[in-house]
């Protein structure tokens, strides 16, 4: 922790400023495919559900159809890299990344009613293999949570005013051994993956409360699909 007390240099305005560059020599953009992919792949997750998990989510083509409205009016908006972001195209990729998230959260509280109401054994076979996408969802989802929401979002972490940061990655304590390091959406799915598989952080350490909340919910609902799962497929299979 001494490391954030010494005086500020350029490739510590991760840590220690609003005025320095966001992460040592910040990017004048950020692509749009990643997220855009990991968004396409959770909506693809979900098409595969069965029907007793996707049931409280309306008919099977409703999420989906919202999902890829979302998507394409952002890409639309903004096509390429993430440089600049309007004030709508904010509030769309909040509202696209909730949609993912509540859905995949009633999908789990299905999951978790059928398993627990004692289904048959075929019925169960197919349930456990719902937990899957439901999980690697999880993963995707707070993914996103955590790309758009640390420091203000992808735009926000390219300017020089900027918030304290979110999240403390290893770079960030060490800039010397990645000079000019910049946080990428495939930093925050390797953070959601490890916190959705070690139930806790692991080598990034969320810093703000919002970041502590999400954390404990991503932890939560991914040690309540594998516990449940694990425990019904002792059943079936004694």
């Amino acid at each position: 922790m001494t490391e954030l007390r010494r005086p500020r240099r350029a490739e510590d305005g991760a840590l220690t400023g609003s005025t320095s560059p966001a992460w040592g020599v910040p990017s004048l953009s950020e692509p749009r495919w990643p997220p855009t992919l990991a968004v396409l792949v959770a909506t693809v997750l979900q098409v595969v559900l069965p029907d007793r998990v996707i049931s409280g989510l309306g008919p099977r083509w409703l999420v989906p159809a919202i999902e890829g409205a979302l998507v394409l009016a952002l890409y639309v908006a903004n096509p390429r890299h993430i440089s600049g972001e309007a004030r709508y195209a904010r509030i769309g990729s909040v509202s696209l990344i909730a949609v993912v998230n509540i859905a995949n959260l009633v999908s789990l509280g299905e999951l978790v009613n059928s398993l627990i109401s004692g289904s048959t054994r075929a019925a169960g076979r197919a349930l456990i293999f719902a937990s899957v996408p439901i999980w690697l969802t999880n993963v995707i989802v707070f993914a996103l949570w955590y790309w758009e929401l640390d420091r203000g979002g992808p735009a926000a972490r390219l300017s020089t005013a900027h918030r304290a940061p979110d999240f403390l990655f290893p770079q960030m304590v060490t800039p010397e051994a990645a000079p000019g390091w910049a946080p990428s959406f495939l930093d925050y799915l390797y953070t959601s993956y490890t916190n959705a598989t070690a139930f806790s952080p692991t080598d990034t350490m969320p810093l703000s409360a919002w970041a502590k909340l999400l954390f404990m919910v991503q932890s939560l609902a991914s040690l309540l699909t594998v516990a449940l799962v694990v425990s019904r497929a002792v059943n079936i299979l004694a």
